[in-house]
């Protein structure tokens, strides 16, 4: 490896030993570019730092970082300040890089100057394995989506993990902020919208699995707080003020503790089988079923879940 690789990938861990081997294997697998892994393991206590040490030993383009848990965005600050590539590209702990992702997404920054962000397609599969849905984005319509100036049309790339950009432009904008430990990444896209081009390659390259304890379901009210502050935060840009009033107003919101669970775990484990069991319904109704059947089990009280299985049960010929 070089003193200087062409790309930095960038990946925070917290226990998450069980994947952890497929995730490494699908970034060292790429080819045809010259980059490092930079892995902060973000205070793991199931055996994650073990596995990332011994990567790290057979593979000298893995970089290692061990520190006390402090939350997604803090871990992804201190990786990205640690990176040497020109490129930055996430990478989430569970997830799979499919192959040529890293290479094609390099070689549309290198042959459009005027680019700073770039993401692929991306498949989201289910926590046994089975086929969710796809989302992908064609050239600029990444552009205009992080573009909309109203709330429920903001769109970002089709996953965290899928995108790739500038380094120069990632600390021009002011890189992670602090005070996003929810919306991070919407945070980071909405300035770097400003700094120029955001385009997105057509082609399924990324494969993201639904987990549960996942933040979309631990934390979904502190995630549209945090979506109304990233618009309100564009605005004042925008109009040439200050930022720090809605910053700080985030933070005494958000509370100091990173991870804090904001709803009740059977509540949001209902949640997340209740998701997996709707998109699974109309073309999956046996393992839709199971997923249901999880979420009622996890919370009684979930009234769609029972209406939406009764559905199930009653569908003719299933």
């Amino acid at each position: 490896m070089s003193l200087a690789p062409s790309l930095s990938v960038v990946m925070s861990v917290f226990n998450s030993a069980d994947t952890l081997g497929a995730t490494m294997d699908s970034v060292l697998t790429q080819e045809e570019i010259d980059f490092e892994f930079i892995v902060v393991d973000d205070g793991s206590s199931d055996g994650s730092a073990a596995i990332l040490d011994d990567y790290a030993r057979r593979d000298e383009r893995v970089r290692v970082i061990h520190q006390d848990n402090t939350g997604l965005t803090r871990a992804l600050m201190n990786g990205c300040a640690r990176a040497r590539g020109k490129y930055l590209a996430r990478q989430d702990a569970g997830d799979v890089s499919l192959a040529g992702r890293l290479a094609q997404q390099c070689a549309l920054l290198e042959s459009h100057p005027d680019v700073v962000l770039t993401s692929v397609g991306t498949r989201f599969i289910g926590s046994e394995g089975e086929h969710l849905y796809t989302i992908v984005q064609l050239g600029d319509e990444l552009q205009r989506g992080l573009e909309q100036l109203i709330v429920a049309r903001l769109r970002g790339p089709s996953h965290h993990g899928s995108t790739m950009f500038r380094q120069a432009a990632y600390h021009a904008v002011g890189g992670y902020r602090r005070e996003f430990r929810v919306a991070q990444d919407l945070d980071l896209w909405t300035r770097l919208v400003d700094a120029g081009r955001c385009v997105a390659i057509p082609e399924v390259l990324y494969e993201a699995k639904w987990q549960l304890g996942s933040i979309s379901h631990l934390r979904r009210r502190d995630q549209l707080m945090a979506a109304e502050a990233i618009h309100a935060c564009r605005q004042r840009r925008h109009r040439g003020g200050s930022e720090q009033p809605i910053l700080d107003r985030l933070t005494a919101s958000l509370g100091e503790i990173d991870g804090q669970l904001r709803t009740p775990s059977g509540l949001s484990e209902a949640r997340f089988h209740y998701f997996l069991g709707s998109v699974l319904a109309s073309n999956n109704p046996g393992v839709a079923r199971r997923y249901l059947k999880q979420a009622v089990r996890a919370w009684p009280w979930h009234a769609k879940a029972w209406v939406k299985l009764a559905a199930l049960v009653l569908r003719p010929g299933k």
